[in-house]
């Protein structure tokens, strides 16, 4: 496997930081329809994809394979249970909203 740059993954981190900021400056009104379901299957996307890379390092690891080392394997394992944290908490919230819609009176 490759090496750690940590160069690249601050690289993304900011990126990741201005996309979270230009979307949060938008509303609700403004998204085109669909978009929301589009941004949301890329977000489960990114979540499934860094399970599975975290998945596929610790089986290396632990078969031995020279290429991968302990940070990088703890690494993975980080972002993975990180973005899944995220995920779990974007849907809790969206369950709360879809709940408190749903108590309103008309």
């Amino acid at each position: 496997m490759e090496s750690i740059n940590s160069t690249q993954l601050l690289e993304q981190m900011r990126a990741a930081t201005a996309l979270a900021k230009n979307n949060s400056a938008s509303t609700a009104g403004e998204l085109p329809e669909g978009e929301f379901a589009t941004l949301f299957r890329q977000a489960i996307d990114s979540v499934n994809q860094f399970q599975q890379q975290s998945s596929e390092l610790q089986t290396a690891f632990v078969r031995g394979d020279s290429n991968v080392d302990l940070a990088e394997v703890m690494i993975a394992s980080q972002k993975s249970t990180v973005s899944f944290q995220a995920a779990l908490q974007v849907r809790n919230r969206l369950v709360s909203a879809y709940q408190e819609i749903m108590n309103m009176q008309i």
